[in-house]
């Protein structure tokens, strides 16, 4: 796990600025501690020179000498390490291939490198250290592009193939590890955070439709190839980007088979054996690390059935890590934290952050985030810094079981949708009365009005409806004038929702994993996490999985009372029956609305709202904003998350946007 960085300048005339790339490599240290690392080539010569930096670890800079301030080259590749496989300095990068034509900087794991090592060997391929990256090298002089179908794990990585002349680039295919760049037709930066290209060109205009359509639906912080800045782009999930003497193009090497999706014809006791099986194998790969691997526990049902399951695989005890809060019970899951711990041999470390120790990191994960956070953030990073502090540097997370088993209550809305669709009416009121018991009646309406909603509009209508009338409005029309201006109509505001020809639930999950949530998460996870130099791992987006969930009928996985069923089914054993047969757990968060905001925070939040920096932003709609602050003081609950996006918001203006960057140290 690291970061990468790089700039390539297809100009004859002019030579990279190795300053510059200097500083992209800086700014994202936090990714790597363990080294650091520079590549400087010249294509005219045919010439590719390893270079040391400040950080670099004693063996490396005996190896290399220290880049230098300048050097005749039109492509540069800068590194960061965080040494997780093979920990001496063969698995420094950037790293060469064995015959000197490719070099490679890479952040990410790919878990069946021993296999594909073995493969490769078969075909006449040596190597001269245990690292996946040597693997990755390999694997593409013998497949070229097609090597990236053979991977399971997550990555990104740029590829220079001197013999080719091209750049290379990739990414995971669900988008676990980033990939940005900046291309202006004679110039290609890349980076795996967008503060690293930000400190390498001035690029400060925003994307007013990307803002607008993330502070109303916060689930969409992620979306296409779009960042907030406009210059700045992200490789798409499952895409190779390839840059030329020609110029740059992308392709899409996957995508889920959806003429596959609920075709399965196995029974339900054999599909949960095999769930079984590609659940346990993607984590007996996950596990594979030469340094101690941990997990998160939140109580829930997907990272309780990872430690469980961990815990057998692993030669010593398990250090598990949660966030709790005493004052929201909802937020305090130590009661099944505790079932967990004493089920099997883990070590549970806790942390439960005060209201000013969140708001402090809410200010410091903002800059690692480069977009404003969610409410769940400083959990995530309290969480990511225990393990830090204890030594950890690889943490197991359940992010993707929601996406890929139905995990989400609106699941439950297209579930009854589609059964209501094709006149499956006796079991829709059968499934909706055991879905509705012990449910309050105030609750029953909206769901049965989301269900008909679900069952007569298309996918991207309903997030249309979504951001239109969920949250209040809190850009002032000006803003929003000038964002439809140019995005030339309000009808390309969610045109990345897919509308598929399969089942309404089908649909919605292969939004959730594609568009409308999972990125999101997985952004967070990543800088969460690598705020700290910690890798996060996630077993539950193994494509194999992945791929073989949505085979599968709805009803394998939603029998109400229970969701994510099939998952439940699989774990029964592993996990305790208590966490199996839960229904109650909530979303992993902090208690901001419940009790931060109005209480310890309000203060903090006042200063913003109240000062003339939000005043004189120019796009807040103010008179909106403080009504809804005001009914919020006195109980409104209902404006309490948008009330939260609006300072998150506020703080990335201040802490990210518009100041220079420059690397955080605290």
């Amino acid at each position: 796990m690291c970061g990468i960085s790089g700039f390539y300048n297809l100009s004859e005339l002019d030579a990279i600025d190795i300053t510059a790339l200097r500083r992209m490599t800086a700014a994202i240290r936090h990714r790597g501690t363990d080294d650091e690392g520079y590549c400087l080539i010249n294509n005219a010569k045919r010439q590719m020179d390893q270079y040391s930096g400040k950080d670099s670890s004693t063996p490396v800079k005996m190896m290399f000498p220290h880049l230098p301030s300048r050097k005749n080259a039109d492509l540069g590749m800068g590194f960061r390490r965080l040494a997780i496989i093979e920990l001496s300095e063969k698995g420094h990068q950037p790293m060469l291939s064995a015959d000197g034509s490719c070099v490679i900087t890479y952040n990410g794991e790919i878990y069946n490198y021993v296999e594909l090592r073995d493969e490769l060997r078969s075909l006449g391929h040596e190597f001269a250290s245990g690292s996946d990256t040597e693997v990755i090298l390999a694997a593409w002089r013998e497949w070229g592009e097609e090597c990236v179908s053979r991977f399971i794990g997550m990555w990104a990585f740029a590829l220079w193939d001197m013999q080719r002349q091209c750049l290379f680039c990739s990414r995971d295919r669900f988008g676990i590890k980033p990939f940005f760049y900046y291309w202006d037709n004679h110039r290609f930066l890349w980076c795996s955070e967008i503060k690293g290209i930000l400190a390498a060109v001035q690029c400060n205009e925003l994307d007013e439709m990307m803002l607008w359509r993330s502070i109303r639906i916060n689930a969409m912080l992620v979306y296409g190839d779009a960042t907030f800045w406009r210059g700045i782009k992200s490789l798409e999930a499952g895409h190779n980007l390839v840059v030329t003497e020609i110029g740059l193009s992308i392709r899409k090497y996957y995508a889920l088979a959806i003429g596959g999706f609920e075709r399965s014809d196995l029974s339900i006791e054999a599909a949960t054996k095999k769930y079984r099986e590609l659940f346990l194998d993607s984590l007996r790969l996950q596990m594979r690390s030469d340094v101690e691997v941990g997990s998160c526990l939140s109580g829930g049902l997907d990272s309780s059935a990872i430690v469980c399951s961990a815990a057998k695989l692993s030669p010593h005890p398990i250090s598990t890590f949660s966030s709790y809060y005493p004052m929201d019970r909802q937020l305090d899951e130590r009661v099944w934290i505790n079932e967990v711990v004493s089920r099997v041999n883990v070590s549970s470390h806790l942390v439960s952050p005060t209201a000013h120790e969140a708001w402090d990191d809410l200010i410091r994960a903002t800059w690692h985030n480069d977009l404003p956070l969610g409410m769940g953030c400083v959990s995530q990073y309290a969480v990511m810094r225990l393990a830090k502090q204890n030594g950890i540097k690889v943490l197991l997370d359940g992010q993707g079981c929601d996406e890929i088993c139905a995990g989400y209550n609106h699941a439950y809305y297209r579930y009854f949708a589609d059964l209501f669709r094709r006149g499956k009416i006796r079991e829709l009121s059968s499934q909706a009365k055991r879905y509705f018991e012990g449910k309050k009646l105030h609750s029953i309406l909206p769901a049965a009005v989301k269900t008909l909603m679900s069952s007569v509009m298309s996918e991207r209508r309903l997030y249309a409806m979504e951001f239109r009338f969920y949250r209040f409005e809190a850009l002032n029309r000006d803003f929003r004038d000038l964002a439809l201006r140019k995005h030339e109509s309000e009808e390309g505001i969610l045109d990345e929702i897919n509308v598929l020809p399969t089942g309404k639930l089908s649909n919605f999950l292969y939004n959730l994993l594609s568009v409308t949530s999972l990125g999101t998460l997985l952004h967070y996870e990543d800088r969460m996490s690598m705020a700290h130099s910690v890798e996060s791992r996630v077993p539950y987006l193994d494509h194999r999985l992945v791929e073989f969930c949505f085979t599968l009928p709805s009803e394998y996985k939603l029998q109400p009372p229970f969701n994510k069923f099939i998952h439940r089914q699989a774990v029964r054993d592993i996990v305790p029956l208590s966490i199996s047969n839960r229904v109650d757990k909530g979303v992993f968060g902090a208690p901001f609305l419940s009790k931060w905001l109005k209480d310890d925070l309000r203060r903090n939040v006042e200063d913003i709202l109240y000062s003339s920096q939000f005043r004189q932003r120019g796009i807040w709609d103010l008179p909106a904003v403080m009504n809804a602050w005001r009914s919020f003081l006195i109980g409104d609950q209902s404006r309490g998350e948008m009330l939260f996006n609006i300072v998150s918001t506020e703080v990335w203006f201040r802490e990210v946007f518009l100041p220079q960057p420059e690397v955080w140290i605290g």
